[in-house]
């Protein structure tokens, strides 16, 4: 693979497993909750806030259902996964992806290397399609909050 380079700093490869790490986590977390089925607000069950976009304007931020669509696609769920967002099971898939060559480099001494224009350019390109998706979303969104979403919060913070 063209960006693994041979490394013999036993550092710079456990440094690299933060991302492996981090899909451990991720995945995790999504056996354990159960997508929301109004296609966002599955990160409440950890006991987090609603967004505070859906809150104050109804509308969705770039970011929303992604927690959603990530549990829907550990589950197996495909179609529930894309309606939450359709870049959600796209981007697990990527962090899967690189997770794993990050867990084999390690056990191979080598590291992923980012550098170079075609790592910038990719990740240039995926924020240019993730957030104006978001852009687009949030402007043909109406009353995106759910009844529980609101009830949650007014429970949580007082009436």
């Amino acid at each position: 693979m063209a960006f693994l380079e041979p490394c013999d700093d036993k550092r710079v490869l456990r440094g690299q497993l933060v991302v492996t790490y981090l899909w451990a986590a991720i995945t995790g977390f999504g056996i354990y909750m159960t997508p929301d089925p109004h296609g966002h607000g599955t990160h409440q069950q950890l006991g987090l806030p609603p967004c505070p976009s859906v809150l104050f304007f109804s509308k969705p931020c770039p970011g929303c259902g992604l927690t959603t669509s990530w549990t829907a696609t550990i589950h197996g769920h495909f179609a529930e996964a894309f309606r939450a967002h359709p870049l959600g099971p796209i981007l697990y898939l990527l962090l899967t992806y690189i997770a794993l060559v990050s867990l084999w480099g390690f056990f191979k001494g080598k590291y992923v290397s980012t550098a170079g224009p075609k790592w910038a350019w990719g990740i240039m390109i995926g924020a240019l399609i993730f957030f104006g998706y978001g852009a687009i979303r949030f402007a043909t969104s109406h009353n995106y909050a759910s009844s529980t979403e609101l009830a949650n919060f007014a429970k949580r913070f007082g009436n």
